[in-house]
C-alpha cells in the first residue's frame, strides 16, 4: 500500500481496545483524516510523542478501505507547551479545536489548517488576550466560509460614513444607518482588522482594540450562529 506523508494537527482522540487510539487529524492537503494509531497507549510507543494535542506534526499514513486509515509514523514539528501551563488557554484551545472540527466538512481548505496553527501560536504567547483570540478565530471562520460582512458600504450600498452611527443588519450582513446606532467608525475599523489576515499577536498591538471587544464579541458570535454549521 502507498504511504502518504503530510502535516497534521490532532482534532480529537478516542481510545480503542487495550492500547490503540482513533485520531481525527486536520491536514493542509488531505482534508480531515481518521487514523488508527496502533499501540499508541503503550509506554514505549514510538507514535505517542508525535500526536500531542496543541501541536503540529509530520505524519505518514496508509489509507484504509473504509473510513479509517492507519498511522505509520508521527514526528513532532512544534509543541505549544506554554498553552498547557494556563488552564484558561487550555480550555479555549479545546473550544477552538471543537469549533473548527464541527464547522468544517471532511475536505476543508488548507487555510483552516493555517488558522488553527495561528491560533496555537497566539495561545502560546500572552501578547494577545483570550477574548481577542476567540473573536479573531470566529471572524476568520466566517471569512473562510464566505460569510464576511460588508464593511465598506451600508445596506443601501452607500459608502460608510466615518462620522456616522449604525446598527447591524444580520440578514444583509451590512450596517444600517441609525441615529441611535451602537456602532461607529472605530467599531468598523476593528472589524476590518479582525476579518483581515493579521494574526492575533499583531492585532494585540492595535491601540484601543481590546476596549471595543465587549461590543464586537456578541456581534461576531451572532453572525457565526447564523451562518456557520451548528456548533452545539
Amino acid at each position: 500500500m502507498n504511504q502518504i506523508i503530510t502535516k497534521g494537527i490532532v482534532l480529537s482522540r478516542t481510545d480503542y481496545g487495550e492500547a490503540d487510539r482513533i485520531l481525527t487529524l486536520l491536514t493542509p492537503d488531505q482534508g480531515k483524516l481518521r487514523l488508527m494509531a496502533r499501540g499508541v497507549r503503550r509506554a514505549k510507543s514510538k507514535l505517542a510523542g508525535g500526536i500531542e494535542l496543541f501541536s503540529t506534526s509530520d505524519i505518514t499514513f496508509i489509507s484504509g478501505r473504509g473510513e479509517i486509515g492507519t498511522l505509520v509514523s508521527a514526528r513532532l514539528i512544534k509543541y505549544y507547551d506554554r498553552i498547557v501551563k494556563d488552564i484558561g488557554r487550555v480550555q479555549l484551545g479545546y473550544e477552538l479545536i471543537k469549533m473548527l472540527n464541527r464547522a468544517t466538512e471532511d475536505q476543508p481548505e488548507a487555510d483552516y489548517f493555517e488558522l488553527l496553527r495561528q491560533a496555537f501560536e497566539a495561545l502560546d504567547d500572552e501578547a494577545a488576550s483570550q477574548a481577542l483570540i476567540r473573536v479573531w478565530f470566529e471572524a476568520r471562520l466566517l471569512y473562510l466560509a464566505g460569510h464576511s460582512p460588508n464593511l465598506h458600504a451600508d445596506v443601501e450600498n452607500d459608502k460608510l460614513d466615518p462620522g456616522g452611527v449604525y446598527e447591524f443588519d444580520f440578514d444583509a450582513m451590512a450596517f444600517s444607518p441609525r441615529p441611535d446606532g451602537r456602532f461607529a467608525a472605530a467599531h468598523i475599523k476593528a472589524l476590518r482588522l479582525l476579518f483581515s489576515h493579521h494574526p492575533p499577536r499583531t492585532l494585540a498591538q492595535v491601540q484601543g482594540l481590546e476596549g471595543l471587544l465587549p461590543d464586537l464579541v456578541p456581534l461576531v458570535q451572532t453572525m457565526l450562529a447564523a451562518h456557520i454549521r451548528p456548533l452545539a
